[in-house]
């Protein structure tokens, strides 16, 4: 069952996202933002403005990702103006960054991780991941700009929604099989196997 925004408060309050906005924000003094915070049957988590990194084009380079080499990301410059600061991700590339919120999902439940609309209209492509039951930290963002131009992300503003999946409970969570990536720093975590 997909879980309502009563729900999402209840979570929230044992400590399922901090910080934790439990209205939608479309606007922080007198600035527009891209929403973010609570919705009707999900939560639309922002860039954290900490850690975002580009994969560079290097020439004969294939990306394993049994053996990932972080020397293929380029740590990006946060820039900030009038409208906010933001990352560039340049036009047909990839980028992962990582979420301002911390989670910690209980052991009946599993997020799916999808974009938003605003982003999805200009290119970016949010990559659909799932947080499954008991796994916690902060979540590693995967972003495509599938554009020809350069594009804008925000850090601080929404830049993906999270719905709240409940399940029968597992034989298993996440947390119990020690998976790989359990409690996530707020940095990008690379590929592992």
């Amino acid at each position: 069952m997909l879980k309502n925004d009563k729900w999402i408060i209840e979570q929230a309050k044992q400590g399922m996202i901090s910080p934790f906005e439990s209205s939608l924000v479309r606007q922080v003094e007198d600035r527009r933002v891209i929403s973010y915070g609570l919705s009707s049957y999900g939560y639309d988590l922002r860039l954290a403005p900490t850690d975002f990194r580009i994969f560079r084009h290097i020439p004969g380079t294939i990306v394993n990702p049994k053996r990932f080499n972080p020397e293929n990301l380029e740590s990006a410059t946060l820039r900030t103006d009038e409208d906010g600061s933001f990352f560039i991700i340049p036009a047909n590339s990839y980028a992962l960054g990582v979420s301002l919120e911390r989670l910690r999902i209980p052991a009946n439940i599993t997020v799916i991780c999808i974009g938003k609309s605003t982003m999805a209209r200009c290119g970016i492509i949010a990559n659909i991941t799932p947080a499954e039951a008991s796994w916690e930290g902060f979540l590693t963002l995967e972003f495509s700009n599938a554009s020809s131009a350069d594009c804008r992300i925000y850090a601080n503003e929404g830049v993906l929604q999270l719905l709240f999946l409940e399940g029968e409970p597992c034989q298993t969570t996440y947390a119990e099989r020690l998976g790989k990536y359990q409690n996530q720093p707020q940095t990008v975590t690379i590929a592992k196997v």
